[in-house]
């Protein structure tokens, strides 16, 4: 059972969304807050009262666009927390899903909120609150945000076989489709390098335990991941080669 705040400065979107939360059986309690002032407050007081406190808070449903401080401000500030509340930003804006994802929000939920995308992002909650329990284990790390038809999903690292750049964009392709999401593909060989991810060529980001073969064919190297055949550009042949020497040997 989960113990909500919704934080957002225009009152019917606040009581409309406080009216949906507590209509749903996995919710203790439900309280709103009308700025970022007040919502920082109560939470920083139930953080130091501690979690099995009436006054603790699970989770901090989030309004991106507030006076003063915004929701991303708040965010930002809860990261400093020893042990914050999660976070779900509701906002009617897209562009922002990438800034969240940075700052591991559990979902993005855009308004006019419908009470089925709520539904899943409390159950998004509820698996992850579960999961705390799991020590080292930072489940919000284990999801990218994409948007797919005016709406904002989550697709799991793990599916993903390898990232193609697309600009200042990546393509991210997986079993099913693929995803543009609006992140470098240099900013997420960086986040992901410790997930198996590796460069084989500037427009390629691939998932190593997702390579099927390696081919070498007249001095050029190329990697076969499902249908696709990617190049392996000469800078990064070497070094490929090493790593799946390694894992082979693992």
């Amino acid at each position: 059972m989960l113990r909500v705040l919704a934080v957002d400065d225009e009152e019917p979107a606040l009581e409309e969304l406080l009216y949906l939360l507590r209509a749903d059986p996995r919710i203790r309690s439900a309280e709103g807050a009308t700025g970022a002032t007040e919502a920082l407050r109560r939470i920083g007081g139930a953080v130091d009262a501690g979690p099995e406190d009436a006054a603790a808070i699970d989770v901090v449903f989030l309004d991106i666009h507030m006076a003063g401080l915004t929701g991303l401000d708040v965010a930002q500030l809860l990261a400093g927390f020893a042990a914050p509340p999660l976070i779900v930003f509701v906002t009617a804006h897209e562009g922002f899903a990438v800034h969240a994802f940075d700052l591991k929000a559990v979902d993005y939920v855009l308004k006019p909120v419908r009470r089925e995308r709520l539904a899943e992002a409390v159950r998004r909650v509820a698996e992850q609150v579960g999961d705390r329990s799991a020590p080292g284990h930072d489940t919000a790390q284990d999801q990218i945000p994409v948007e797919l038809g005016g709406v904002i999903r989550f697709v799991p690292i793990d599916d993903i076989a390898y990232a193609e750049a697309q600009g200042d964009y990546a393509r991210l392709h997986t079993a099913t489709g693929s995803h543009l999401v609006r992140v470098p593909l240099t900013t997420l060989e960086e986040r992901w390098r410790t997930r198996g991810f590796v460069r084989i060529h500037r427009r390629h980001l691939v998932a190593l335990g997702r390579i099927d073969e390696l081919r070498l064919d007249a001095g050029s190297m190329s990697v076969r991941i499902g249908t696709a055949e990617l190049a392996v550009s000469r800078r990064h042949t070497r070094a490929l080669r090493d790593l799946l020497m390694r894992q082979g040997a693992r």
